[in-house]
C-alpha cells in the first residue's frame, strides 16, 4: 500500500482502474437516463372523471360542479353535518368544508375524460364518428373559453381485434378535429383501456407516431394513459411482470397506469358484491403497477366504486362514507389519483383529499423546514425523505388544499424552493438548502 505524506489522504487504487469502471459503467448511465428520468414534476390531478361521448357537452364541468353542491346542500348544507358524516376531525372540519365548496365552485373536475368505451357502447359508425367530431371541437371551445378541466380527453375503443379499427378511427378523428379546431390543447390526455399485450402498446404509439408526422409535430408530442383492466396485463405468460414491459413498449408516450377495479376483478373472477378497489387482488395488482412504475415518469391512478351517492340522505352518506374511506387508503398508499363516476362523488373526493395533506402539513413542512436548515429535530431526515415531504406540500397547493402563504410561513420555502427538493437532478441528492 501506498503510504501518502503526513496529513494527507492515502489511496491504493490506481487510475486507471477507476476510469475502466466509468467506462464500463457507462451504457448502464444512460439506461438510467433512459429508463428512469424521475417523475416530471408536472401538476397530476386528482381524480379523473369520464362522462359519455353522447353526453359530453361545453357546460359538463360546470354541470358536475352544480350537481355536487346541490348534493352538498340537500345532504350536508354545514360543515359540521358533513363532518359528521366523514367522521372528521373538529379542527379540521369548517377548513374542508369551506374548502370542498371553493374548489366546486372554482374548479370542480381536475381531469375529464370522454369515453368511447364502456360508458358509450357500441354505437353505428356514423354516429360514434360524429360524437367524436362534436367532442373535438367542444373541448376547443372550452379550452378557449377557459372553461375546460386542466386536463382532457378521450378514452376509446381498445387495441383488441373486434374494435381495433373503430377505437382507431374515433382517435383520428378527435385529435384531427382538434388540429382542424385550433391546434391540440395542453392538458390532453389519452386513454388506452383493456391492454393485454405490450404489442398493443407500441401499436399505440406507432400510430400517434404516425400522426404527428402527418401534421408536423413534435415527435412524442403525444403521450397516453394505460389502463390496466386485465390479469395479462400484471402477469404475462411466462411469468414475467408485463405493466412493466408496456411502459417501455410505449417508447416513453406512457404518461399514467390506471387501474380498472371492475373489469380487473371479474377477468379474477371476484364475484360482482366483493369488486372493489380494496379488495386484495386490486391490492395485489396495484402494488406491482406502482413498483413497475417507480422512477420511471409513469404515473398512477386507482379505480372507482360503482356505489353512486343517490336517493334519499341516509342512502348518500353511506355511499359517502364508503367513497370516502377508499380515497383516503388509496392516498395512504401512494395512489394520488382515481376515478369518479357521479357528481356526487366530488363533494368527498375533495374531502378525503383535502384532509390527507392538511392533516400532514404541519409536520410535514416542520420536517422539510428543519432539513433544509440542517437543524435538529425528532425525525433523521434523508434526501429522499425530504423528495416526499416536498412532493406532499406541491400536491396540497396543487389541488387546492394548501395556500402557497401558509406553506412560506411553515415551511420558509417558496414553491422553487419545494420543486427543487421535489425534482432532484438525477445522480445527485435533494437540494440541501433552498
Amino acid at each position: 500500500m501506498a503510504q501518502g505524506q503526513q496529513g494527507r489522504v492515502a489511496t491504493s487504487l490506481a487510475g486507471a482502474v477507476i476510469e475502466e469502471i466509468g467506462a464500463s459503467l457507462v451504457p448502464v448511465d444512460a439506461e438510467l437516463e433512459r429508463r428512469y428520468p424521475g417523475d416530471p414534476g408536472t401538476r397530476q390531478p386528482v381524480h379523473t372523471v369520464y362522462v359519455p361521448g353522447d353526453a359530453f357537452a361545453a357546460d359538463t364541468v360546470r354541470t358536475w360542479g352544480d350537481g355536487a353542491l346541490a348534493a352538498l346542500d340537500e345532504h350536508a348544507p354545514d360543515a359540521a353535518s358533513f363532518a359528521a358524516v366523514l367522521g372528521l376531525d373538529d379542527a379540521l372540519a369548517e377548513d374542508v368544508y369551506e374548502r370542498v365548496r371553493a374548489k366546486l365552485e372554482r374548479e370542480p373536475v381536475e381531469d375529464l375524460r370522454v369515453d368511447f368505451e364502456d360508458g358509450y357502447g357500441s354505437r353505428p359508425g356514423a354516429e360514434e364518428d360524429e360524437d367524436a367530431a362534436r367532442a373535438a371541437r367542444t373541448v376547443a371551445e372550452t379550452h378557449a373559453a377557459g372553461t375546460a378541466a386542466p386536463h382532457t380527453g378521450i378514452r376509446a375503443k381498445c387495441m383488441e381485434a373486434g374494435v381495433r379499427d373503430r377505437g382507431i378511427r374515433t382517435l383520428d378523428v378527435f385529435l384531427t378535429g382538434l388540429m382542424e379546431a385550433s391546434g391540440l390543447p395542453a392538458g390532453l390526455v389519452l386513454t388506452l383501456p383493456k391492454v393485454t399485450y405490450p404489442e398493443q402498446v407500441a401499436a399505440m404509439a406507432r400510430l400517434l407516431g404516425a400522426f404527428e408526422a402527418t401534421h408536423g409535430l413534435a415527435a412524442g408530442r403525444i403521450g397516453f394513459e394505460i389502463q390496466i383492466e386485465t390479469s395479462q396485463a400484471i402477469l404475462a405468460a411466462d411469468g414475467t411482470a408485463t405493466v412493466a414491459r408496456m411502459i417501455q413498449a410505449a417508447g416513453g408516450r406512457a404518461t399514467g397506469l390506471h387501474y380498472g377495479t371492475f373489469d380487473y376483478s371479474a377477468c379474477l373472477g371476484v364475484s360482482a358484491a366483493h369488486q372493489a378497489s380494496d379488495h386484495p387482488a386490486a391490492d395485489h395488482a396495484k402494488a406491482v403497477m406502482q413498483v413497475a412504475a417507480a422512477g420511471t415518469g409513469v404515473r398512477l391512478s386507482d379505480g372507482s366504486t360503482n356505489v353512486l351517492p343517490v336517493g334519499p340522505t341516509a342512502k348518500v352518506h353511506d355511499a359517502w362514507r364508503l367513497h370516502y374511506g377508499l380515497v383516503r387508503r388509496a392516498l395512504a398508499r401512494a395512489y394520488y389519483q382515481g376515478w369518479d363516476m357521479h357528481p356526487g362523488h366530488l363533494p368527498t373526493r375533495y374531502a378525503a383529499v383535502f384532509a390527507f395533506y392538511r392533516e400532514g402539513f404541519e409536520r410535514a413542512a416542520g420536517r422539510l423546514a428543519r432539513y433544509a436548515d440542517r437543524a435538529a429535530g425528532d425525525v433523521m431526515d434523508e434526501p429522499a425523505t425530504a423528495r416526499a415531504l416536498a412532493g406532499h406540500l406541491l400536491r396540497g397547493l396543487d389541488c387546492g388544499a394548501l395556500d402557497g402563504a401558509e406553506v412560506a410561513r411553515a415551511a420558509g420555502l417558496t414553491r422553487a424552493d419545494l420543486e427543487s427538493f421535489a425534482v432532484p437532478r438525477r445522480g445527485g441528492p435533494a437540494a440541501s438548502s433552498p
